[in-house]
């Protein structure tokens, strides 16, 4: 395990957390798979490389504008294991869901659709950002009873 190779993951680390999978990718250019794989499990075993973390540190800095599915998916993407996954959205409820959905639609749009077609493009804008089809149907629901 090189030196140089130490102090590039050590960098990468400092700026902020990273998963397994994503330091090995962008630790893959400097040196073959083995002594990659040595480094990480040297990270790991003092405590400096942790996909647990991770996933918590990535949930907490991007839950306010995403739902749990997006969550989630970004998460796989990214290698981290599911039940690691499942740990850090724990303590995600429907109702924090529904929250989080309303202030999200609330800071995009503001108004409730008038039509089938603007309530098509919120319900759209909303499962981009990762919300299930329940919360998107309660919430633009929600806005149709509202009193003007």
């Amino acid at each position: 395990m090189s030196d140089a190779l130490k102090a590039r993951a050590l960098r990468l680390l400092s700026g902020r957390e990273h998963s397994r999978a994503e330091l090995a990718r962008k630790l893959g250019t400097q040196a073959d798979p083995d002594s990659i794989e040595a480094l990480l499990d040297r990270l790991e075993a003092l405590d400096l490389l942790s996909d647990a973390r991770f996933a918590d540190s990535y949930v907490r800095s991007r839950q306010a504008r995403l739902g749990d599915r997006r969550l989630r998916q970004e998460l796989k993407q990214k290698g981290v294991a599911e039940h690691l996954i499942d740990a850090a959205l724990h303590g995600s409820t429907e109702g924090e869901d529904l929250e989080r959905a309303r202030q999200v639609w609330h800071k995009k749009f503001g108004t409730a659709p008038a039509d089938a077609r603007e309530w098509a493009r919120q319900a759209r804008f909303l499962q981009g950002r990762g919300f299930a089809a329940d919360v998107i149907h309660k919430l633009l629901k929600d806005c149709d009873d509202e009193p003007a």
